[in-house]
């Protein structure tokens, strides 16, 4: 049974829903870190796991009470309260910090990472053989996806929906970041960045009464492309929470020497020193996104040269995101345990 919260349980899953939205906005940092650092890691999958034909058949029934303690509802609902005041508020902030602050943000995501790997595993336990392998499959899975080539954008319905269902990918599984996925399968920008603009103009239009937009296909194209890449991020997250469920209660030591793997091989993903490589046209000008910002295909990954200012202040902010996963680490220690 899903434990009491009182008001102070509620903010703070607010804020770790904030959090958990801001990650899976950015490339390379997965929203699932921040629910096994924050401590409600395995609850969330559970309770994700208990959206099924029970919970749809007790809603069919009306028993709209019993449907929401059946799932959790308190719970996920304000873990999804916080994600989405995140997509529209501190992921914009982040934004544009990674525009303006770049190597900083970066690093910080990257000493984040490093302290998340120390976290997930000081209480792993014995490492035979048998852990050390299926470690070194998720260093070697982690470290192949980040290296993959970009592919083109594609806005057909059908595979939107399936971006929409690797996406959510970044919120079940560790180490694997939702947004690098859709870099990968070319549509990141489409996905997160043109079909949410077009929803803020929607939105604004209809605050105006302005309702031109429904004579606008490409509008009504980009809303459609955003509804369906919804639906599939939802049934996404369904279905890889009934897996990760599954292996979490069978396979629980070994899924974690995976996550720690995976984790650890996707580090390069976060390198705070990389050039970035544009996407070109056939004229061989930088492509730019709805909002003018110059579109990526990749990063030329580099080993800092020389001990600038900017790298000391690089290596500050990697200590800085250490200290942060290790301060709410030690944070959790100190929370008095519930009684069911």
């Amino acid at each position: 049974m899903p434990q009491p919260r009182n008001f102070s349980d509620k903010i703070w899953l607010v804020l770790k829903g904030l959090a958990m939205g801001a990650a899976n906005k950015v490339p390379g940092v997965s929203g699932g870190v921040v629910a096994f650092v924050a401590g409600f890691y395995e609850e969330f999958i559970y309770s994700l796991q208990k959206i099924n034909r029970k919970a749809f058949m007790l809603l069919w029934n009306g028993r709209f009470k019993s449907f929401f303690r059946y799932i959790n509802g308190s719970f996920l609902g304000l873990l999804l309260l916080g994600m989405i005041v995140s997509y529209f508020s501190v992921s914009k902030i982040l934004d544009f910090l990674i525009i303006h602050y770049e190597l900083h943000v970066w690093s910080a995501f990257f000493g984040m990472i490093i302290g998340s790997i120390y976290y997930i595993s000081k209480d792993f336990g014995t490492w035979n053989r048998k852990y050390i392998g299926y470690l070194l499959l998720g260093i070697i899975a982690g470290i192949s996806i980040s290296f993959l080539e970009p592919a083109r954008e594609n806005n057909n319905l059908i595979f939107v929906f399936f971006c929409g269902m690797i996406s959510v990918s970044g919120m079940t599984l560790p180490g694997l970041s939702g947004s690098f996925i859709l870099i990968l399968i070319g549509n990141y920008v489409l996905l997160l960045v043109d079909s949410v603009n077009a929803l803020y103009d929607t939105i604004a239009d209809l605050l105006h009464w302005n309702f031109e937009f429904l004579n606008n296909t490409e509008r009504i194209q980009l809303l459609k492309v955003l509804l369906v890449f919804s639906l599939g991020s939802l049934a996404g997250l369904v279905t890889f929470s009934h897996i990760l469920a599954y292996v979490l209660k069978h396979f629980r030591k070994a899924t974690y020497a995976v996550i720690i793997g995976f984790i650890t091989g996707s580090l390069g993903v976060v390198w705070p020193w990389k050039n970035k490589e544009f996407e070109l046209d056939a004229l061989g000008n930088i492509q730019l996104d709805a909002d003018g910002r110059e579109i990526i295909k990749d990063y030329d990954r580099y080993w800092p040269s020389e001990f600038s200012g900017e790298t000391l202040w690089a290596i500050f902010f990697i200590i800085v995101g250490i200290l942060i996963v290790v301060s709410l680490e030690r944070y959790n220690k100190k929370q008095p345990k519930k009684n069911g």
